[in-house]
């Protein structure tokens, strides 16, 4: 047997205070700033520290409750980590919509979400054929799209035709009145009375469905526009206190209200905060049921679904290796149940591979990586811990802001809530544009060689409107561009926002993506008939002149142009012959600075107009050389996007 008298032991290495260790990082910075050198601010204006130490747990105490115990910030659940695989399936066709279910549910599908068409309503033989079946109680059913809300009476028919008792249903319809507000500018009811009268019938009409939650709260709604995670939160409790403010005016109790509302949130890609995120979310939730009533300890319940606004139309695998981040972060911090979006979603209707390579994104963090037999394992983790409570307070500091003004519905009327999100979003934008947030595939590393040639439809984030109306005011991409524009409302009984434009009573939330305006510039390349090639003209300095043409590359194929690389030339005049020889739009000069002070006035000299002279790099001599002409410049400081759309104009694409 081992002989253990000799294992290492911690007990060997002395303890090593914080200020110790600030010590030593401060000599190890040797004097520079380090506020900016190690400490991150996020987008929500959280301060994250370089390292955690136990001492930061001293003000938590993520030990006063279990898992499954009050107030939940450890999850719901007691024993296990289970969550349901959801999946969606288009209802145009109830036999064939009961087809794919089947199918999906032996491909290991727990959870199926009926997307209803406006132009395909059900009716009850219709929904009996949907159900067909479908071995309740193991299976969830959800509910969403147009006249979603009408499928819970015929839903609770079919189950008693099929000789099923009240409880063997469990699942969800997506009724949201507020969320319609959000995307759509108007309440789908006459008025907001109407709006609470139907949410309390339909809390009644369904309260012999235990297991069925009959009021949906789409935070997702804030996430896919560009919010921030804490935005998303604050935002998405404060429609859910303006739900239960609503329902218990009706005389509806906060615990019945609270156990039909089931919250929907879009996980992003900021890993660990997003885990965070679900945590926080469920604590002050129980924090805000108490408010209504002491006594009411009804847990969150959170379906959640991978971001839209992080997917991409170019080098769309990548969009898996997002999802599957997004993924394990919802997973890990407990959601209930979680719908992962196929990976070309961006440019066609979704195919049978991508919907089986989202489903087993799921499936093998269940089945291989065993994610469903531990609970909450950011624990006691200093960082997460911290980031937890850390969210959690600036969230209730922006949520009781929305209060104070009034609530949700009066902050959507104020333009507050849209205020808030616009300002966070065109700050991403910012980043994308200056690349300062990468996305791999379109603004940083793009496959050069990819190209459409047809323009894809977005299913990611078209809003459905699609009327066709150059005067559309639904401020959605779909309505500005006319080519993917399908309405066939005509506008008789629409809900859309540009037909019912008279009816708008608050300005609605843009739902889009971040890299849409990258790919609008690459897909004006892609279907313009013209590819611009760009030559770099490398030369000097080894090292400087292979990164300079490296960063040159990457940026001019963002917009799709032809890049020609090349080791390097011996003169100017043998780079700038072979850049007219290949036909060259656009020559990039890379070199070090130095040697660009040389190099350049003899390479505009050479070019003159036969092509576009561009500098890579920001040289001292900038100012020089833009006196003798020189004036077109791209270094990591640029604009890219903003620089990207300039060059298409001067090579008028």
């Amino acid at each position: 047997m081992t002989d253990h008298k000799d294992r290492l032991s911690f007990s060997e290495f002395p303890p090593v205070s914080t200020s110790a260790w600030e010590e030593k990082i401060r000599l190890d910075l040797k004097g520079k700033d380090y506020e900016k050198k190690l400490i991150w601010k996020t987008l929500e204006g959280l301060r994250i520290k370089p390292y955690y130490r136990k001492e930061d747990l001293a003000y938590l105490d993520p030990s006063q409750a279990l898992p499954g115990e009050f107030p939940y910030l450890r999850g719901a659940k007691k024993t296990n980590n289970r969550w349901q695989i959801r999946q969606q399936v288009q209802v145009v066709d109830p036999a064939e919509a009961n087809h794919k279910a089947l199918d999906l549910i032996r491909k290991g599908i727990t959870s199926l979400d009926f997307v209803l068409s406006k132009n395909h309503r059900l009716t009850q033989d219709a929904t009996e054929k949907l159900l067909k079946h479908i071995p309740l109680p193991d299976i969830e059913l959800n509910f969403s799209g147009c006249g979603a809300e009408a499928s819970v009476e015929m839903l609770v028919k079919a189950l008693h035709a099929a000789g099923h008792e009240n409880d063997a249903c469990s699942g969800s319809v997506d009724f949201d009145p507020l969320g319609r507000l959000c995307i759509k500018g108007h309440f789908s009811f006459d008025s907001e009375t109407l709006s609470s009268e139907m949410l309390a019938r339909l809390n009644r009409e369904t309260g012999h469905l235990p297991r069925f939650r009959t009021l949906a709260v789409n935070a997702r709604y804030f996430g896919n526009a560009g919010a921030s995670a804490l935005q998303e939160l604050a935002f998405g409790l404060a429609m859910g206190a303006e739900y239960l403010g609503l329902l218990t005016d009706q005389g509806i109790f906060v615990k019945d209200a609270a156990g039909k509302m089931g919250f929907n949130f879009a996980v992003a890609s900021n890993y660990f905060l997003e885990i965070a995120k679900y945590r926080a979310a469920r604590f002050l939730w129980s924090k805000i049921l108490g408010a209504f009533d002491p006594g009411c300890k009804v847990p969150m319940h959170i379906h959640a679904e991978t971001s839209r606004w992080n997917l991409s139309v170019y080098d769309p695998y990548v969009n898996i290796l997002r999802t599957a981040t997004e993924s394990m972060s919802a997973v890990l911090s407990g959601v209930d149940s979680l719908t992962v979006l196929p990976f070309d979603i961006t440019f066609e209707k979704p195919s049978g591979f991508a919907e089986r390579i989202a489903r087993n994104q799921q499936i093998i963090l269940k089945e291989e990586a065993y994610f469903d037999k531990v609970m909450d394992p950011a624990a006691g983790s200093y960082y997460i811990e911290n980031l937890t409570a850390s969210l959690a307070g600036e969230c209730w500091k922006l949520f009781l802001e929305v209060q104070q003004k009034g609530g949700f519905v009066a902050c959507m009327k104020e333009g507050f809530i849209q205020e808030r999100i616009n300002e966070t979003a065109r700050q991403r934008d910012l980043a994308i544009a200056t690349r300062k947030e990468f996305s791999v595939g379109t603004n940083q590393y793009p496959n050069f060689k990819e190209v459409y040639s047809d323009k894809p439809r977005d299913y990611a984030t078209e809003c459905g409107c699609t009327c066709r109306d150059a005067n559309c005011s639904c401020d959605q991409d779909c309505c500005k561009d006319s080519d993917s524009c399908r309405c066939d409302c005509h506008g008789e009984t629409c809900d859309c926002s540009c037909c019912n434009a008279d009816k708008r009573i608050v300005q609605p939330i843009r739902q889009y993506r971040g890299t849409k305006e990258f790919e609008k510039l690459r897909l004006q390349t892609d279907l313009g008939g013209k590819r611009p090639r760009v030559f770099m003209l490398t030369i000097g300095n080894l090292s400087m002149r292979h990164a300079r043409s490296q960063f040159s590359c990457n940026f001019f194929a963002g917009a799709g142009y032809e890049v020609i690389d090349n080791p390097g030339f011996k003169t100017v005049e043998e780079g700038i012959n072979a850049a007219l020889a290949e036909k060259a739009d656009v020559v990039v000069l890379c070199s070090s600075d130095e040697e660009i002070a040389v190099f350049a006035p003899e390479a505009h000299e050479m070019l003159k107009d036969k092509a576009i002279l561009v500098i890579a790099g920001a040289p001292p001599c900038m100012e020089e050389l833009k006196a003798r002409g020189i004036e077109n410049y791209i270094h990591i400081r640029s604009n890219v996007l903003e620089t990207l759309k300039e060059y298409h104009q001067k090579l008028w694409i």
